[in-house]
């Protein structure tokens, strides 16, 4: 379970980021008193337009940011106290992680499995589930450097997935991908939620959304404007599918700005 409560995340600005943003305040808020939870066993959404906070609040539920205030509990882990702890539970994927071009994907699975403690015989079980799964065994040898950006995004959910986590945090992880990658995204997705794992990704293509999530959050400008089940949400739309729906809330709340 992940369970998050008043999470809020500022940034101190230079003098440059100052300029660039063209304001004089001396912090930026990215994410202001924000709250959910994730249940075992489903799927949450988080949700919104580009530069509304999702991606910092993954960040902070992977222990990668520390959060200005508010709490995380990662698996009964108190993760802002205990972050090593609770980043035994996880496994985050976001397009901006890095890989070693020079590593093959069997030396990096096998480095990351090691930083895990993953014993022998559970690491090959589980390697070749997910090779078999994405398909990566052709190109297991070759140097990551020399691979496309779908192998490189099958390398990294690998790499995600090697320790077994309980609680799963993809950020955008289709994005940019081939269908047939995708798909087979979707489906590791899917079989995350039948193995009991808590599982939270963001993502822009609706139709994923509406495919795969139980839950769902929607975040703009760093504030939470919607949590419910997605059956809540569908029943409740004033808008004629799931995307005209968002788009009406999240433009509604720029109107209510404006005025």
């Amino acid at each position: 379970m992940i369970k998050v409560e008043q999470l809020s995340k500022e940034f101190v600005l230079t003098r440059k980021l100052k300029k660039e943003l063209n304001t004089t305040e001396d912090k930026a808020v990215a994410v202001k008193n924000v709250s959910f939870t994730c249940e075992p066993g489903k799927i949450f959404s988080l949700l919104g337009p580009n530069g509304a906070g999702k991606t910092t609040t993954m960040r902070m539920l992977s222990t990668i940011y520390k959060p200005s205030s508010g709490s995380i509990e990662i698996g009964g882990v108190d993760a802002v106290a205990h972050p090593q702890e609770a980043r035994k539970k996880i496994g985050f994927l976001t397009g901006s992680t890095g890989l070693y071009a020079r590593l093959t994907p069997n030396e990096l699975i096998k480095y990351f499995a090691d930083l895990y403690q993953v014993e022998k015989h559970d690491f090959e079980k589980r390697k070749k589930y997910l090779y078999d799964l994405m398909d990566m065994h052709e190109f297991q040898n070759k140097r990551i450097g020399k691979l496309s950006t779908g192998m490189k995004q099958k390398v990294s959910i690998a790499r995600t997935m090697i320790h077994d986590p309980e609680i799963v945090v993809f950020d955008e992880p289709t994005s940019g991908l081939d269908v047939i990658t995708a798909e087979n995204i979707i489906t590791l997705i899917r079989n995350c939620k039948e193995e009991g794992k808590t599982v939270i990704f963001s993502s822009h293509i609706m139709s994923e959304v509406d495919l795969l999530c139980d839950d769902l959050a929607i975040i703009h400008k760093g504030g939470l404007l919607y949590q419910g089940s997605m059956a809540d949400f569908k029943a409740n739309m004033e808008a004629p599918n799931i995307t005209a729906e968002f788009i009406r809330i999240v433009n509604q709340t720029k109107t209510q700005h404006n005025d």
